[in-house]
């Protein structure tokens, strides 16, 4: 069987904070990326569609909803072992989302969660593709 990707839906979480918007981060508590901080999201199941996956990844790992749920962008993720050999591909379909309720706790995959302000991304260490999504989500508007 020829190998296929594997289809991630992640959700830019936005909120006004004090200082400007806010987004939320989880820690990632399993591979791929382990330890690492990242927007919530998860692999889309067997006949789930894409916006139902998003919902239902965010409430999963965060406890909370969204409304206004927006495509941003979609990202191909390639993971090559040392020698070069692709080993994982995965494409991530990423959507922005207004928070509507909840507090923000780690569950499922999520380590930690931290609503941090846009402005202050720098500090964790992002994949250069996770702040281009969040910048695009953030130019949608909407906080």
């Amino acid at each position: 069987m020829t190998p296929r990707p594997i289809i991630g839906v992640g959700v830019v979480v936005l909120r006004a904070g004090p200082t400007g918007p806010e987004v939320l981060l989880i820690e990632r508590g399993r591979p791929p990326r382990q330890g690492e901080w990242s927007i919530p999201g998860g692999c889309q199941e067997w006949g789930k569609a894409v916006q139902e996956t998003a919902h239902r990844e965010l409430m999963e790992e965060t406890g909370v909803t969204v409304t206004g749920l927006r495509f941003v962008d979609v990202v191909d993720a390639l993971w090559h072992t040392p020698e070069g050999t692709l080993e994982r591909h995965m494409t991530l379909i990423d959507y922005r989302g207004l928070w509507s309720g909840g507090n923000a706790r780690a569950g499922d995959d999520a380590s930690d969660v931290k609503w941090v302000p846009v402005s202050g991304l720098a500090r964790y260490n992002l994949w250069s593709e996770t702040i281009r999504i969040i910048e695009a989500a953030v130019a949608l508007g909407g906080v």
